[in-house]
């Protein structure tokens, strides 16, 4: 299985439906998956262990249905709540639940009492509303109870597609999906909520599962590992890529720093730093290995870039909000090199991302790497991205309309393609909510795109090696630190 492909809630029911026309029955399929709850179930249970089993009247209830007569075959104690009357489920619900000769008791009647473990089969990643009633009662009942939970598809409550909570939701200990994981798995709040999430086979074919557009990953090194720069024992520095970062004033030159460190420590064998001239001796004060330019004007930007060593720009962090910026953005993309633009850069096209979009066309590849209030600004006026249903949805179309690469910056990250590829952060940590961590980000992104790697897997492998640097450093964790902690993340690959 391709394990970092991911499914939206739609593709999913594609894939299933496409799997059963090829002739694999709908009742195969949930056996399989029930017979993978059940054997989740066992991993998390003592031999006889009492279990309770929550179903929904849908097909996540009928693969709870399954679980509960494969474990009470091996000898567990099964409890089955089932929300309304066993008679009115149907399909191969109703199949599965004919199977099952246990009883099934109203869910207003189930206590988690000696229970040691509660089966989530409620309701699965396609909940269309809010929980509430007797659903909403129970799942409080069983939250309270402190019991570990193993959630079936999803944890009922939270949306397959965004990741948020529909009313209420139940907290899972470990979750068990079908085929892939699906957006709510890796974004906030429901990345959270999921516990351990583990894909079990079911019989949906790889050719049906990666065939469909938008193509959703998520983000781990199997995405974009092959595409890594690895240098050779011939390799000279230049063919390494020579990273060109724009300095902000004297009183903002920080951030430039920051990103070339970022470049630098990713790979890119010459980083220089393209300094106004009242900046040139505070940026001279504290780069070595980095080397330092004098530059004013888009004119004087131009000039540099006849230099084709150069192959990747960042410009934006600590540069300045204005027209000055809009007019070095404009010179760096007609230069025809990589190019990453950030912070100042975004924001100083504040309500034009079309116009943005045109810019970027002229770079050999452009990434975006905007935080939540950039991301707002600059698609304040763009259809289909701040209205959007979800990150995902919102980073595809910003990516369209930008015409570049976009790195939604969050807890949970999401890297976009304008070519309808889109890449969700598995794993990350709070400590990178620091001052000057964005623009490191931008440096690391600019190192790999020096190197030549290909933009959205540059994007890709940034955010991920980004996030790993920071959980590797843990608390006490400041930008600075990040560019020291990547050699060791590297050498960890």
């Amino acid at each position: 299985m391709n394990h970092h492909r991911i499914l939206a809630v739609a593709q999913m029911r594609e894939a299933d439906r496409l799997t059963i026309a090829s002739g694999v029955s709908g009742m195969s399929l949930m056996e399989s998956a029930g017979a993978g709850v059940a054997q989740a179930a066992r991993a998390m249970l003592a031999p006889t262990g009492r279990v309770v089993i929550l179903c929904g009247p849908g097909n996540n209830g009928g693969d709870g249905f399954i679980a509960a007569r494969r474990l009470a075959e091996d000898g567990y104690r099964v409890t089955l709540g089932l929300v309304g009357p066993r008679e009115a489920l149907s399909g191969d619900a109703g199949a599965a639940a004919a199977l099952y000769d246990g009883p099934a008791i109203p869910l207003e009647e189930i206590t988690c009492d000696e229970a040691d473990l509660v089966i989530d089969a409620l309701f699965g990643t396609g909940l269309a509303r809010g929980l509430e009633g007797a659903v909403a009662a129970c799942i409080a009942r069983v939250a309270q109870s402190g019991v570990p939970v193993l959630a079936v598809d999803i944890p009922s409550g939270i949306d397959g597609d965004s990741g948020t909570v529909r009313g209420v939701t139940l907290p899972a200990t470990r979750t068990v999906t079908f085929a892939a994981r699906k957006p709510g798995h890796l974004l906030l709040p429901g990345r959270d909520l999921c516990g351990v999430v583990s894909v079990v086979d079911i019989g949906i074919p790889d050719a049906t599962r990666d065939g469909f557009a938008p193509a959703l990953f998520a983000n781990e090194p199997a995405l974009w590992r092959t595409m890594l720069p690895h240098p050779k024992a011939d390799t000279h520095k230049y063919q390494r890529g020579h990273g060109l970062v724009l300095s902000g004033e004297m009183h903002r030159t920080g951030a430039a720093r920051l990103a070339a460190r970022g470049a630098l420590r990713s790979g890119a064998g010459a980083v220089t730093l393209a300094s106004p001239r009242v900046a040139l001796a505070v940026n001279a004060a504290h780069l070595t290995a980095i080397m330092l330019a004098p530059c004013d004007t888009p004119e004087e930007l131009g000039a540099l870039l006849e230099d084709l060593r150069f192959t990747a720009v960042a410009l934006g962090p600590g540069y300045g909000v204005g027209e000055a910026t809009r007019a070095m953005v404009k010179a760096a993309a007609r230069a025809g090199r990589g190019l990453v633009l950030d912070a100042d850069a975004l924001t100083s096209f504040a309500g034009e991302a079309y116009t943005l979009g045109m810019i970027a066309t002229a770079a050999r590849a452009c990434v975006l790497t905007p935080h939540e209030g950039e991301m707002r600004r600059l698609f304040e006026s763009a259809e289909g991205v701040l209205d959007a249903p979800n990150r995902w949805q919102a980073a595809l179309r910003a990516a369209e309309i930008a015409r570049s690469v976009m790195i939604c910056k969050g807890g949970d990250t999401i890297v976009a393609s304008p070519d309808g590829r889109a890449a969700i952060l598995a794993e990350t940590t709070p400590y990178l909510a620091t001052a000057g961590s964005g623009d490191v980000l931008t440096g690391i992104v600019t190192g790999l795109l020096t190197q030549g790697m290909p933009a959205f897997e540059a994007a890709c492998a940034a955010v991920w090696l980004h996030a790993r640097a920071g959980i590797a450093y843990g608390p006490g964790l400041i930008a600075e630190d990040l560019s020291e902690a990547l050699p060791g993340v590297l050498r960890g690959m």
